[in-house]
């Protein structure tokens, strides 16, 4: 009997714990541009390439920018969590024409996709409904290749798992009910990218090309939560 109420009791502790923790949705847009980098390796077929590429985020045009992320925010105010950015990053006219390429894009989009540890401070602002928060994530960059070589029949289109990611977020929240709010935040990401072009089929023997650059990209985000 002692033995059924210990479990009983290691169960009931279990279970509790969850229900005083929160979980938060937040969605978000914004502002998001890209670091120059450096692109180098080869075209399919070998040909080498390298080029510093002037990327262009075009934040606001179709496919926009966006991010959601969940977290699991614990009583000491530490948060665990997944998080999602569809960024976007586009190769200018001049740096298409260096490397040999008719269209180079990660426009749908660059994607990241990390697993944070967050960290809030309530008590900042004595009575104020103002939360400032920050918060670091590592995962991996999925981006949606867009890439064709200058007159070849074929275009690279399609998802690839490119890399290592990371980011770096600060914010502050406004509690707008018990409920809902609404946020500001920098956030930056880190990820190393490593991309496959693919050979043209009308090419006998021709081998795949393989790009590799680091992407920086920064973002101003306002966004909106919900937490229950």
């Amino acid at each position: 009997m002692f033995k059924s109420a210990k479990l009983a009791l290691a169960a009931l502790c279990l279970f509790a714990t969850p229900a005083a923790a929160e979980l938060e949705l937040s969605f978000y847009m914004g502002l998001q541009g890209v670091q120059d980098s450096r692109a180098s390796g080869t075209l399919p077929g070998g040909a080498p390439v390298s080029r510093n590429v002037d990327w262009e985020g075009k934040s606001l045009e179709n496919p926009f920018y966006y991010g959601g992320r969940v977290t699991w925010w614990m009583q000491n105010d530490i948060g665990f969590g997944i998080e999602g950015t569809h960024a976007k990053a586009y190769a200018t006219g001049a740096d298409l024409a260096a490397l040999g390429l008719s269209r180079f894009e990660l426009s749908d989009g660059h994607n990241i996709f990390t697993l944070n540890v967050m960290k809030r401070f309530p008590d900042t602002f004595a009575n104020s409904r103002f939360t400032p928060y920050v918060g670091a994530g590592l995962g991996v960059a999925i981006p949606h290749v867009d890439a064709q070589v200058i007159g070849a029949g074929n275009r690279t289109y399609d998802y690839e798992a490119t890399g290592l990611a990371a980011r770096g977020i600060a914010g502050m929240k406004y509690a707008i009910t018990e409920d809902w709010s609404v946020f500001g935040e920098y956030q930056a990401t880190w990820s190393d990218n490593d991309i496959t072009i693919n050979a043209d089929p009308a090419v006998a023997g021709q081998t795949d090309g393989k790009l590799n650059t680091t992407l920086v990209t920064h973002a101003i985000n306002i966004g909106i939560s919900y937490s229950f």
